[in-house]
């Protein structure tokens, strides 16, 4: 074999035997085959690895491989070099088999890879399969002895996707299946919003830069807004999935939340897995769920109605392939959370997600106090056409996606005799700065795993820690049907009955740039 680029210390992992549950499905062909050929190409793989479909699917070695190429070659940020991915495709394998319906299937599987004399005795397993199969997967692992402890020379380590859970008892539920059978340090719960460049630069802009980190504090912030945007709707046949999950499974108890916990947590006492994660616990652990009785004004949930999106008309949710004609199933969610501790008590913190929404757009926004005494005349200008306007507050915006960086706003004395004030904008964008596409989330958290590195996985207390919030929205809404679900069309920004969240706290949501 050909050598590969030269790895890094820093990079370099010890050989492994990949094995996907679940591996004729969308998330392998569009995720982690491109992110593991990445990593490959990138010369961040051990010489000698293995990854083994396993799924019922009737393919064997060849026709499995001929799969994973045609989707390395239509998803991949690069077209592959012919020579390197054949080298990669000659460590994929298959294994035809049905968890479900055959109790010896992990049994058979176990003396397979005893066998094998080319697959690593380090295991990684990833379980890219239905939410209700995680739990009597990881008990069929370890029965059929296919995890060894941690103690073990040889090492062991599975992934759980999201969702961890339905809600806050089947997720407490679901922990104790897997911490009887595994140590804590094998499980990996899987963000994949974590593994992205610009949410882990949150921490580095707050942590590494003495003028900023003094001004996230409850004396200069007014509020903090966490928007998730999503122009898309139910492709790849995502209806009967989101229809059971909905906006506050799919979006806000994890990705909107640990968002949340990167833009408020307290300086880690060192950058280790357990220090960083202990303060996104005590963020966690600080934020006053909403009562039932206030539940119509801290929160509002909505479902798109047909509209047009770009230059496309698309149906309404209840249109949808595979979503019930009936559903309450809510695509939108805004929602108003107190952080109450020694820094933020007194911040309000928005957080709102949506479905077939105006824009694409993923952005936390700390809004700062505005001066107490207003000396200057503010001026606004749409074009050429200017006009006074009242003052602005600065706004620090970050960027997760698209066009990703950063942004500050500020005012700036405009030209001329008159003293007045224009806002302007203080850009970085990741693009301009290094020129240079950024690695996909699914490729650091793969190589995170390999290396043993928890820091942008969740752990058992944190993933409760963020049910507990969001468990008496779905009380509300599933239980007892309080409060309307409002529609709005598609491609707007979601109910205008959202607004409500700012009542008596002198705000409104910051709409990201046109993209």
């Amino acid at each position: 074999m050909a050598p590969g680029p030269a790895r890094s210390a820093e990079s370099r992992v010890a050989p492994f035997t990949l094995t996907i549950f679940g591996a004729t499905g969308d998330l392998t062909r569009r995720k982690l085959m491109p992110a593991l050929y990445a990593l490959f190409s990138a010369g961040r793989l051990p010489d000698a690895f293995a990854v083994v479909g396993f799924a019922r699917r009737d393919y064997d070695d060849a026709s499995f491989r001929d799969w994973i190429g045609a989707a390395i070659r239509e998803f991949a940020p690069d077209p592959p070099e012919a020579e390197s991915l054949a080298r990669f495709l000659r460590s994929v394998h298959y294994h035809r088999a049905d968890f479900e319906s055959d109790p010896e299937a992990l049994e058979a599987y176990r003396a397979r890879c005893a066998r094998e004399a080319g697959w690593p005795a380090n295991r990684f397993f990833y379980l890219a399969v239905k939410p209700d199969m995680f739990g009597p997967l990881v008990e069929g692992l370890a029965a059929a002895g296919l995890v060894r402890p941690p103690s073990a020379e040889a090492w062991s380590r599975v992934v759980i996707e999201k969702p961890f859970g339905h809600d806050l008892a089947s997720a407490r539920a679901l922990n104790r299946r897997c911490l009887d059978r595994l140590d804590e340090s094998q499980i990996y719960r899987i963000d994949h919003y974590l593994g992205k460049e610009t949410v882990q630069n949150i921490l580095s802009f707050r942590f590494a830069n003495a003028i900023f980190e003094p001004l996230f504090n409850s004396r200069l912030v007014h509020h903090v807004q966490i928007t998730a945007a999503e122009t898309v709707g139910m492709e790849n046949a995502r209806g009967a999935y989101y229809d059971a999950a909905g906006a506050v499974r799919d979006m806000l108890q994890n990705h909107l939340l640990q968002l949340l916990c990167l833009a408020a947590m307290e300086p880690p006492a060192q950058m280790t897995a357990d220090a960083i994660r202990n303060e996104k616990v005590k963020v966690l652990q600080s934020i006053v769920p909403p009562s039932p009785g206030c539940i119509e004004t801290a929160a509002v949930r909505g479902q798109y109605a047909a509209g047009r999106v770009g230059d496309a008309d698309v149906p309404g949710f209840r249109e949808e392939a595979r979503v019930r004609p009936d559903s309450k199933t809510p695509t939108y969610v805004a929602l108003r959370l107190a952080v109450e501790n020694w820094r933020w008590a007194g911040v309000p913190f928005y957080l709102r997600t949506g479905k077939r929404m105006a824009a694409r757009a993923t952005e936390i926004v700390f809004q700062f106090r505005t001066p107490p005494l207003q000396l200057f005349e503010t001026v606004a200008c749409v074009g050429d056409v200017c006009d006074l306007t009242r003052a602005k507050p600065n706004r620090l915006i970050f960027r997760i996606q698209p066009r990703e960086g950063i942004s500050l706003r500020f005012s700036a004395k405009r030209p001329g005799a008159a003293i007045q004030v224009e806002d302007v904008d203080m850009n970085f964008g990741y693009a301009e700065t290094w020129r240079r596409a950024l690695p996909e989330a699914y490729e650091r958290l793969l190589l995170d795993v390999l290396r043993g590195d928890s820091t942008l996985f969740t752990r058992s207390d944190e993933v409760e820690a963020a049910w507990r919030i969001v468990q008496p929205l779905l009380d509300a809404w599933e239980r007892h049907d309080i409060g309307a679900l409002y529609p709005y069309p598609a491609g707007s920004w979601g109910p205008t009955q959202a607004d409500c969240v700012f009542e008596h706290y002198d705000g409104d949501w910051h709409v990201p740039a046109a993209r």
